[in-house]
């Protein structure tokens, strides 16, 4: 299956790796500031979210990603990812090193992360919810918890939109598949990186940021004090130049002349 997708501007290609509380809409802050800048941006809904369907079999994330690109012809790109992206991203960056030319994620999420009470208190809520056919106050939780002060109506009810779809076409589906879970080193990873990670977040966010800037071997950790878990939607005006400094970096030296 090939993941929805959008492709815009020409340049190294960019990808942008969306949070499991959105799609691929939550980009749309991105999406033309960094094909007017001379990247080619390619974002893309993950399975049963946006316009995916869900899983109709055993499933990989990262290699649903990799394979839209080859079928892209993107040899090399960097990548960008918020949250569960971000995971998804890492994931990328150690299976597939040679082909990755920087990693930004922000607030990440991260395999094998040991929750805290106040991670796990929400997931025990989210999950109650649900359970309970309240899929209203399920998005309304997230909504609240994800989005930190800066974040105004427009923004929460676009979260919500977003949250809310996804619920719709996950608790649809008939039958629910694994997603495996193949073996990789994050020592491999071998991209720049850029860690965002924002004070109004919940403090596993941090502490995952903290603890890749300690294990990756070229990485960098910038917290944001007005920020909670989903900053490019909170104030993208802020975001974009950091990751347009960033990008720019990691093509640095590569013949292209990307635009000032």
């Amino acid at each position: 299956m090939t993941l929805a997708h959008d492709v815009a501007g020409s340049g190294p290609t960019v990808v942008l790796l969306h949070s499991t509380a959105c799609d691929r809409r939550m980009w749309d802050p991105q999406l033309p500031i960094l094909a007017d800048a001379g990247f080619r941006v390619v974002r893309s809904d993950m399975r049963g979210y946006g316009d995916s369907p869900v899983p109709d079999g055993p499933y990989n994330n990262a290699q649903d990603v990799v394979e839209l690109l080859d079928l892209l012809g993107a040899e090399e790109f960097a990548l960008v990812g918020s949250s569960g992206g971000g995971r998804v991203a890492l994931e990328i960056a150690a299976r597939w090193p040679y082909r990755v030319t920087g990693l930004a994620l922000l607030c990440t999420a991260l395999a094998g992360h040991e929750p805290s009470a106040e991670l796990r208190a929400f997931g025990e809520r989210e999950d109650a919810l649900l359970e309970a056919g309240d899929v209203s106050e399920a998005t309304d939780l997230n909504v609240d918890t994800l989005l930190g002060p800066h974040a105004d109506q427009a923004t929460r009810e676009k979260v919500r939109e977003m949250q809310r779809r996804a619920f719709d076409v996950q608790l649809a589906a008939v039958e629910e598949f694994p997603q495996l879970r193949p073996e990789f080193d994050r020592a491999d990873i071998t991209a720049a990186t850029l860690l965002i990670s924002g004070d109004h977040d919940l403090p596993d966010f941090r502490q995952i940021a903290l603890r890749l800037s300690r294990e990756l071997a070229d990485a960098r950790h910038l917290e944001l004090d007005w920020a909670g878990h989903l900053p490019s939607l909170e104030r993208p005006e802020a975001v974009n130049p950091l990751l347009l400094d960033f990008l720019r970096g990691t093509h640095a030296g590569s013949g292209r002349d990307l635009r000032s």
